[in-house]
């Protein structure tokens, strides 16, 4: 819903449009400081109260060649004055700062929509390298949407002519250009930017200064142009009471690492090897040594994972950080970790795959490597995260899990939620689950393998402890003295007990829900980053009349006790998920109800129209 009034703003007279929520994409090469544009107008959406949405998208190569497509960089941002899951399916708004990322993104904005396109860039050479025959800014191709050329570059020349600079330093500025047209376009408080700008440049005073008058003349752009006929208000939105910050899905995991550490008095370790997209939890973590974090970047993935179990064995609260191609190289050292039945979380940032695969883009395809993809038969717990913000509580249930039931903890999130941001409601310490950490120290009658009666674990006992030396390793032990045993029924023992184990996590889980209408016909089910697209795409369908009914998965293994009586309760299930349908082939396999696969692997986010579609195929 739209409402219009005109207010006199400055010297031009221009119609304000209230809207109740807007998706902006801003689209360049990757030098064109897209992510930092679009990072900073989602700081501004949050201090102004907005719930708000992120996506980042960007090339895998750290220097794409200019003007091409394959080098376009792109940030969308959804914000509304209303409760909102997704970064949206089509923008309202596309700056695109050449050929290229017109080209890349044009088929993607909603009819109607505003093409804010930088025309400088428009030259023969960049339009020659996306095989554009004609310049679409001056034929009839954009027809279907409001186009304002602007020749940033001049205008960026023409207010730093006194600067100093060089074309090139000043050709640099037009991403703050861009943001300031964008600030005028919705109505945010200049003051605030301005001094951020200050702050971030404070040791460039010049290029500070640069970008400031950049940013007011794309500002002022906005006031005297004629050819953008009004601007937007989006109110805050109303949220529950609490103190609030602009997180992103990384950053969050780092938090909830850190949270767990605390509330079980446990030194962190976290051993890793740089890989995309999950190194910014290592760089993360390196900053909260005052929290007793410490931080070590192998040499390599095996390591990183051999690290790791050492850290656990020594007493530690012991993590390491992957995506898929390096989860598939601590596969054995992690069989290892759970032979020996040691604390400790592996986090698998997933990105596209297989091999280096789709590096900077999205996927859930590490689902069975992470239940199965161990020698032996290996059963580990396996979790995954919602959202940018639920990283925070599924890190710290990980490390819960992982020290109540003396195992290593597979936690899965991936470069959607990863890298996406949202309001984040900073937990209040006091209210965390608590984490029992009780080391063994009595020596009477000690057994390394004994188990506790309810949670099948053993003792943690940190070597060194007067009287309880004990052996752990990769042999199978036996059941009790852990001694290495080549005993047939051990081993069956063995192998059973930690499958119990894994499974008597269950135990911990509150009865599932499922949103919804109670008497749908049509189950969607969804896990991971897919969450939010099917939320939303499930009240939708519901708005348009259709009987559907929501189940989020966020244990994997195990699965909720009551997963087959409530999948028993609908005649359709569809399960939605970034992969080839791994999630339904466990749950086909768990329940024997004929679940359907809804799939995708393009390395992008569900949109929230292909679930209604989905829906009305079944029930419309």
């Amino acid at each position: 819903m739209t409402e219009s009034v005109t207010i006199a703003k400055d010297t031009a007279e221009k119609s304000v449009s209230t809207e109740n929520r807007v998706v902006i994409r801003f689209a360049g090469d990757s030098g064109d400081g897209m992510q930092l544009t679009g990072t900073e107008f989602t700081r501004a959406a949050a201090l102004a109260g907005n719930d708000i949405s992120t996506f980042p998208d960007f090339p895998a190569e750290i220097r794409a060649p200019a003007g091409t497509i394959g080098g376009v960089s792109g940030f969308q941002l959804h914000f509304a004055s209303e409760a909102i899951y997704t970064p949206g399916d089509t923008p309202d708004v596309l700056v695109a700062m050449n050929p290229a990322a017109l080209k890349k993104n044009i088929a993607d904005l909603r009819k109607g929509g505003v093409v804010i396109a930088n025309s400088s860039a428009f030259t023969a050479n960049n339009l020659k390298k996306v095989k554009y025959e004609e310049n679409p800014l001056d034929d009839d191709s954009l027809d279907d949407y409001r186009v304002v050329p602007i020749d940033m570059t001049a205008q960026v020349e023409r207010a730093l002519k006194d600067s100093g600079l060089s074309t090139k330093e000043m050709g640099r500025c037009k991403n703050f250009y861009a943001l300031g047209l964008m600030y005028w376009m919705y109505n945010r408080d200049k003051a605030r930017q301005e001094e951020w700008i200050r702050q971030k440049f404070a040791k460039k005073p010049a290029i500070a200064d640069a970008n400031i008058k950049a940013f007011n003349a794309g500002y002022n752009f906005g006031i005297t142009t004629e050819l953008i006929g009004e601007t937007y208000e989006v109110a805050p939105v109303k949220m529950a009471p609490g103190r609030y910050r602009n997180i992103m899905g990384n950053q969050a995991t780092v938090l909830g690492f850190v949270a767990a550490a605390q509330q079980s008095g446990l030194p962190l370790f976290y051993g890793s090897y740089p890989i995309t997209p999950a190194s910014d939890v290592l760089h993360g973590l390196a900053k909260h040594k005052d929290f007793g974090v410490t931080t070590f970047q192998a040499e390599d993935e095996i390591a990183a994972m051999a690290a790791t179990v050492g850290a656990a064995y020594g007493g530690s609260l012991a993590i390491t950080g992957t995506s898929g191609p390096g989860l598939a190289l601590k596969g054995e050292a992690l069989g290892l970790g759970a032979m020996m039945e040691l604390p400790m979380v592996v986090l698998n940032v997933q990105r596209g795959g297989p091999s280096t695969g789709l590096p900077t883009k999205t996927e859930q395809s590490d689902l069975l490597q992470a239940l199965y993809g161990r020698n032996g038969d290996s059963s580990l717990p396996v979790l995954a995260a919602a959202s940018p913000g639920d990283c925070f509580h599924a890190a710290f249930e990980a490390c819960r899990v992982a020290v109540k039931y003396m195992t290593p903890v597979i936690l899965l999130t991936d470069g959607y939620v990863a890298n996406g941001a949202e309001p984040w409601k900073i937990p209040d310490a006091s209210a965390l689950p608590a984490i029992d950490v009780k080391f063994g120290t009595d020596p009477n009658d000690y057994m390394p393998y004994r188990r506790d009666e309810e949670t099948l674990a053993r003792q943690w006992v940190v070597p060194g402890t007067p009287g309880m030396q004990h052996r752990v390793g990769g042999l199978e032990k036996d059941a009790l003295t852990g001694d290495v045993s080549y005993d047939p029924q051990n081993h069956q023992d063995m192998t059973d007990n930690r499958r119990l184990k894994t499974e008597g996590i269950a135990n911990d889980f509150p009865a599932t829900t499922v949103e919804g209408d109670e008497d749908a016909d049509l189950l969607m089910i969804s896990w991971g980053g897919t969450y939010g697209s099917m939320k939303v795409g499930v009240l939708r369908a519901r708005e348009q009349g259709m009987k559907v009914a929501h189940l989020h998965l966020r244990w994997i293994n195990p699965l909720p006790k009551d997963t087959i009586d409530v999948l028993k309760r609908y005649k359709h299930h569809v399960c939605c998920e970034l992969n080839n349908g791994q999630l339904t082939q466990v749950l086909r396999a768990h329940s024997l109800v004929d679940i359907q696969s809804y799939t995708k692997v393009e390395g992008k986010p569900l949109l929230v129209q292909e679930i209604v579609d989905l829906a009305q195929k079944y029930v419309g």
